[in-house]
């Protein structure tokens, strides 16, 4: 029988010296990739979003629609790429939600956002503020969140170890942003009296004008020596309530007027905005018989840069945090998980792969069963071998390690573990025939079947590939799946 394409490959493979040493290297390079693509539990999709906000003081809500708003919404409207504009009107303020099409690409998004913005800034009435851009990503969306409470602290003076924490935090490269909920900042009031200002001649426009001017820094040029450049800086910003009440205010008969003698000066916290507190509740009985109350509290939400691996990153702020405990944070303070979505994606990854190897050795067993253990030993190396080498394409790909991915992996078992069933089927049907050497058996059985069993490959191929190019929001979520398949 003349040798056909599947003979020649199983022919060079078989007879060659290296096809045992190419199968280790392939299980290392899956086992190492595995290391190395991020894990999620969710695939990453870019819809390129942003919030605009402008500002019209004085204008009422239906002042700010009318004149704001709407001319803004049919403005942005017209860029090609947008999906949605929403807008909210408020009291002297409007805020503008654009969503552009899901695979748009953001930074060019974001350019033509910004240049029709300002070609038509025009068009806005006077008093309008220029427009502020902020924008919106998946990544935004906090990775860790971290609860600092205590029965002694307030939440005032939580809110300070909280800035000084995240200070510490943001040290670590794959963090973004750190947003601080609850608390109470620090605040500095100055209480004028009217009388004192009367007598001292001084009025309110030029007590905040020199307030102000005292809380300011410039650049005034720079001294050049020996071949160095040394920047010269004029004025400091005021770092406590003793600085702020030396402030000169004014003069009176030659005399300068600090405002310690016209205003009471207070240090403190500010009003609250918003309130955190933290309890124990029936997940956890034995903490919850231990704190029966609610306690004061703050909570840092902690967003990765694009492309981290939110488990590694989990781990090394947590490793971090139990550092800070022993050099910064009090014994009185603790510091909860509220939520950390690297732990749940690592452990939901983890057992995903463990119920693919339970899998492939559920199948290896009822394969030796069936056609003994030269069978059962295709299936068990062609499986990881095919696993390994989509695993590598995945970090190629800059694909993560979620649930769509290792579907997709669930997915090709079936597929892998049939091919592999047909050509061992075939051979073994040989081996029992013994007309034929071992080796030569097993080539001839491939070449039997080899070629069928690929062209019917490419037949799932062909019915799975094209969900890859499936529009809007639900293309982005599920083309890894079709595309892992199609590549494995």
């Amino acid at each position: 029988m003349k040798e056909g394409l599947s003979g020649n490959i199983a022919k060079a493979f078989i007879q060659s010296k290296l096809t045992i040493l190419l199968m280790i290297a392939f299980l290392l390079i899956g086992g190492y990739s595995t290391m190395l693509i991020p894990r999620e539990e969710e695939p990453q999709i870019n819809v390129p979003m942003a919030d605009i906000f402008l500002r019209y003081p004085g204008a009422s809500p239906k002042e700010v629609e009318a004149r704001v708003s709407q001319p803004l919404e049919k403005i942005i409207s017209n860029i090609k790429g947008v999906e949605y504009v929403y807008s909210t009107s408020m009291k002297g303020e409007a805020m503008v939600i654009v969503q552009f099409y899901v695979g748009e690409d953001v930074e060019r998004s974001l350019v033509k956002l910004y240049n029709e913005l300002m070609k038509n800034m025009d068009k806005m009435p006077v008093g309008v503020s220029m427009p502020l851009v902020k924008t919106r990503a998946i990544d935004d969306v906090p990775v860790l969140g971290l609860t600092l409470w205590s029965e002694k602290y307030s939440d005032y003076e939580l809110k300070q170890l909280g800035q000084t924490l995240s200070n510490e935090i943001k040290k670590i490269p794959d963090v973004a942003s750190i947003n601080i909920l609850g608390g109470r900042s620090r605040q500095v009031n100055v209480l004028l009296d009217k009388d004192r200002m009367v007598q001292r001649h001084v009025d309110f426009l030029s007590i905040a004008k020199q307030i102000q001017g005292n809380n300011a820094q410039s650049h005034s040029g720079d001294l050049i020596r020996q071949d160095t450049a040394f920047s010269v800086d004029a004025g400091n910003f005021l770092k406590d309530a003793y600085e702020l009440e030396d402030i000169v205010v004014g003069i009176d008969n030659g005399l300068p007027v600090y405002l310690k003698e016209v205003a009471t000066i207070e240090e403190g916290p500010e009003k609250p905005i918003q309130h955190v507190f933290f309890g124990f509740g029936q997940y956890d009985p034995q903490q919850a018989a231990m704190h029966k109350s609610v306690y004061p509290a703050i909570t840092l939400s902690i967003a990765k840069k694009k492309g981290a691996d939110a488990m590694k990153l989990s781990e090394h702020i947590v490793a971090k945090i139990e550092h800070l405990k022993s050099v910064l944070i009090p014994d009185d303070v603790h510091v909860t998980q509220t939520r950390n979505y690297g732990e749940t994606a690592s452990e939901k990854v983890s057992e995903l792969l463990l119920h693919l190897f339970v899998a492939v050795l559920a199948v290896t067993a009822f394969v030796m069963l069936a056609m003994g253990w030269r069978g059962g030993l295709v299936v068990f190396l062609s499986v990881p071998v095919t696993f390994a080498l989509t695993l590598f394409s995945y970090y190629f790909l800059d694909y993560t390690l979620n649930r769509i991915t290792l579907f997709a992996l669930v997915f090709i078992t079936g597929i892998v573990v049939d091919d592999s069933i047909i050509i061992a089927e075939n051979m073994h049907r040989h081996f029992k025939m013994r007309r034929l050497p071992f080796l030569q058996a097993a080539i001839f059985a491939i070449n039997e079947v080899g070629n069928p069993t690929i062209l019917a490959t490419f037949t799932v191929i062909a019915a799975v590939l094209p969900m890859a190019f499936v529009s809007g929001m639900m293309g982005p979520y599920m083309s890894p799946m079709p595309i892992g398949a199609s590549i494995a």
